[in-house]
């Protein structure tokens, strides 16, 4: 149960932020044994609106999990402690419940739990990757070698995706704010001039009457129009919730021109990274797979992957348990067949990761080059298409007199 809480430490700075425990007697207790005078604690779910609003913004982002893994990866370097290392990292945590989570794990390893253990009970944290990854350290005696590991990877998974983000960024901005200024035209301007042209009487052509109508659409019935587009996105929402919606927006999204082949690339660059990060971890095939199937964040690539598991469990090879799919480019099976029969998949997966990590980057500055024309021919277009059907008209009927 999840519950907010309002608190003082012992020099009387002030604390808030969420715990989650049984019942609000052991969430008291918790928030004791840090040092903390409690000034006032609730359940979340007697908060509302509030306590929607203080987990939003507490949410645990990606990079809260890059820059712990970073300092656990100098820390364990350092030699460290390991109790001393997560005590030291829950007191300096900004995000509250990313402090909450590592106090936790800090409990769990004093009573006498491995790391791993301790990380796997905060699954919305430590990814089942995550979690291998601190395993295999632990079995191997090279914890310190695993978080440099994973602070590399995170740290490329972070800079491939905030690229791609940042990239849509500039033209989500443009669009959206096209849109309102149109909606605002239609809603504000064009009935005071649809007024006037209906005054005299004169056949209105195809265009105009088509802005007419839209305008008096939203005039009329704005409201109506937004709650259905409203209910659309709920149910689009919901569908791509479902295991039939993310198999069908993984494979829309695939089929979209240029945007598709981005997507890919994408992937196979998650695809190779992980399996090299745990493989040269020591996580065997089958178990590498597995996580890879699960962080891969794509429903087509997660159903690949666990249809070549199946066959590796059964004896094939990972080239020949690849080859079947045609979303695998034949280069990758090439590839990893020349890594088996070398003995050194890890370096050529590692090499196409870089390799489509390129490519994807690539991909992205292209993109962006040509998103900056086409919005500015869109945006041409759309503005021209209204002046000629509202300005038309009048400039008719000025010529006229």
């Amino acid at each position: 149960m999840l519950f907010i809480y309002q608190a003082t430490d012992q020099q009387g700075q002030k604390s808030d932020g969420t715990i989650d425990a049984p019942s609000i007697d052991i969430a008291i207790t918790s928030l004791q044994r840090r040092n903390l005078i409690i000034v006032k604690i609730v359940p979340a779910d007697a908060g509302g609106f509030l306590a929607t609003q203080v987990a939003w913004f507490n949410r645990i982002k990606l990079k809260d999990i890059v820059i712990l893994s970073r300092q656990l990866s100098t820390l364990f370097e350092a030699k460290v402690p390991v109790v001393n290392i997560f005590k030291l990292l829950s007191a300096e945590a900004d995000n509250a419940t990313l402090r909450k989570k590592l106090t936790e794990v800090t409990d769990d390893i004093e009573g006498g739990t491995s790391i791993s253990i301790s990380m796997s009970k905060h699954p919305e944290v430590f990814s089942s990757f995550y979690v291998s990854m601190v395993r295999a350290g632990e079995e191997s005696g090279k914890l310190s070698d695993t978080f440099v590991y994973l602070a590399d990877y995170l740290e490329r998974q972070y800079a491939l995706v905030s690229k791609a983000k940042n990239a849509l960024m500039y033209p989500a901005f443009v669009v959206v704010s096209f849109v309102v200024i149109m909606v605002l035209m239609m809603v504000l301007v064009v009935p005071q001039l649809a007024s006037i042209l209906k005054e005299t009487g004169q056949e209105l052509p195809l265009m105009t009457r088509f802005v007419i109508g839209l305008s008096d659409l939203l005039v009329n019935y704005g409201i109506f129009v937004l709650l259905f587009l409203v209910i659309i996105a709920l149910v689009l929402w919901r569908y791509g919730k479902s295991a039939l919606g993310k198999s069908s927006f993984s494979r829309f999204k695939f089929s979209v021109p240029y945007l598709g082949s981005l997507y890919q690339k994408l992937y196979l660059s998650r695809i190779s990274d992980n399996m090299d990060t745990m493989l040269s971890s020591g996580i065997p095939m089958i178990k590498s797979m597995e996580i890879t199937a699960d962080v891969v964040g794509d429903d087509l690539y997660r159903g690949i992957l666990l249809d070549a598991l199946n066959q590796v469990k059964g004896g094939s090879s990972l080239s020949s348990a690849l080859e079947p799919h045609t979303e695998m480019p034949r280069l990758i099976v090439q590839m990893a067949r020349i890594g088996e029969e070398t003995g050194k998949l890890g370096f050529v997966l590692k090499t196409m990761a870089r390799f489509y990590k390129r490519e994807v980057d690539t991909a992205v500055d292209t993109l962006v080059g040509l998103i900056e024309p086409i919005m500015i021919v869109g945006l041409g277009l759309g503005v021209g298409f209204l002046l000629v059907a509202i300005l038309g008209p009048i400039y008719n009927i000025t010529a006229g007199l």
